[in-house]
């Protein structure tokens, strides 16, 4: 009786250990599905993939999926929409331009690029 309780529980752990083996491969494409990651697909693949390799590859899935948020996206962004800073760079170029022509109105004429060296002077 023994016998076949030992057995039952023998393979009951190991079902268990499969399927758990399995579900945490898959923590990271749930991060991912949960945030609204663009690349879902491509963390699910990797995961099982990472199967394969002993999940060395799951820490690298996770951080991954973690580095995503629809609100704030990569994290690299100050919130500001492009068109505040598309605004500031053209005001900075403008600035620039207008130092340009003050600068070479100082000197009189702007010099004239000299010409490029022929080789037969060289």
């Amino acid at each position: 009786m023994l016998d076949y309780f030992a057995l039952g529980l023998l393979f009951f752990v190991g079902i268990v250990l499969f399927y758990g083996i399995i579900v945490l491969h898959d923590i990271p494409y749930e991060i991912a599905v949960h945030r609204n990651h663009p690349h879902q697909d491509a963390i699910h693949a990797t995961g099982w993939v990472s199967l394969f390799t002993l999940h060395a590859l799951w820490p690298f899935l996770w951080i991954w999926a973690m580095a995503y948020r629809e609100d704030r996206g990569w994290g690299f962004s100050d919130g500001k929409p492009a068109q505040v800073h598309v605004a500031h760079l053209e005001q900075q170029m403008a600035e620039v331009l207008q130092r340009l022509e003050r600068l070479e109105g100082q000197r009189g004429t702007p010099q004239q690029p000299a010409p490029p060296a022929r080789e037969e002077d060289v």
